[in-house]
């Protein structure tokens, strides 16, 4: 049997708990919002994987490619033993990154760290099989909540890809941020991929593909919410929305009620309206440039160091220390 460790930090009924906070707040703002952490039920994740495959969506596969050009340059200018991965998920991508450790002769452990133990033991379970030598810890948590729990020792990088940070609006990056530079050691570092701004043409096409894929998942989270809550919605009677904007540097996904309606919450008590054309943002998705990079990074005690991006300059992966 492979073995690893699992610390787990966040229990099914915290993941609820967390819910039901989260549909209170976001519903009963002016103007109503939901975190975009919910649309991953199973269905949600099957069509994310579904939407990373299609011409339109440019960030996977961006990313993917740094990852396997500049692997090696990582592992060197890290010089880590340890590779700590904020929301793993199946590691996929992450393999290309152990792969560069171990090239570099450095690599000793992997913790990844997802709010889904089913997700880390499955690969963790692939992995062990892989990297037999490689420890792995990992530990089942909420990047937002519990990143002093991360297991130290080593010399670690913390991996945060996939251009998530773009999902929290600036004041949350801040707080992110600054609680990752707290938790960083002498010799650890900070792996961060970034979506960089482009055409708005190209990114609102990102987020709206031709083939209605995201539309679909956008819908999804209410699905999970009349799933998980008892909730009525009419799934059909809300239509996706993507739109960029300027000011913010940040792709919205809404979903506007194409009619006036009235939505129960049974687990919740709740009755909520909505006017027709009423919209109900579902996520932001912000872009950066290098400048705004460094300066949030500068602004929570981190230090750009190295800069990698993709051929065509969509996509960034940057390493910071603390300085």
């Amino acid at each position: 049997m492979p073995e690893f460790l699992l610390d787990v930090h966040l229990s099914p009924e915290d993941l609820v708990a967390g819910l039901v906070r989260d549909v209170r707040e976001g519903l009963g703002a002016t103007p109503k919002r939901l975190p975009p952490k919910y649309f991953y039920d199973a269905r949600g994740s099957e069509l994310f994987e579904e939407i990373t495959r299609l011409p339109e969506y440019y960030p996977t596969r961006a990313e993917r490619a740094i990852l396997e050009q500049c692997a090696d340059d990582m592992a060197d200018a890290s010089e880590a033993d340890t590779l700590v991965e904020l929301g793993s998920g199946s590691s996929q991508k992450t393999r290309l990154l152990l792969d560069g450790l171990a090239r570099a002769g450095t690599l000793r452990r992997y913790i990844p760290v997802d709010v889904s133990p089913t997700a880390l033991e499955e690969a963790m379970k692939a992995l062990s099989v892989d990297y037999p030598e490689l420890a792995l810890h990992g530990m089942v948590g909420d990047f937002e909540h519990h990143l002093g729990l991360i297991p130290p020792g080593g010399r670690r990088m913390v991996a945060f890809l996939g251009g998530t940070i773009g999902n929290l609006t600036p004041e949350d990056r801040a707080r992110f941020l600054a609680e990752v530079r707290s938790g960083l050691g002498p010799g650890d570092s900070f792996l961060l991929g970034t979506d960089l701004v482009k055409e708005p043409v190209r990114l609102v096409r990102a987020y709206d593909d031709s083939a209605g894929v995201t539309a679909e998942f956008n819908r999804n989270v209410l699905h999970v919410l009349n799933h998980r809550l008892g909730a009525d919605f009419d799934t059909e009677a809300f239509e996706h929305v993507a739109l960029w904007d300027a000011e913010q540097e940040w792709v919205e996904m809404r979903l506007r009620s194409t009619r006036a309606q009235r939505v129960t919450i049974t687990e919740l008590g709740l009755d909520i309206g909505f006017e027709r054309d009423e919209e109900l943002r579902t996520e932001i998705s912000a872009k950066f440039t290098r400048d705004r990079v460094e300066a949030e990074l500068a602004d929570a005690g981190l230090a750009l160091g190295e800069w990698w991006t993709d051929p065509a300059g969509d996509f960034a992966l940057s390493l910071s220390r603390p300085s």
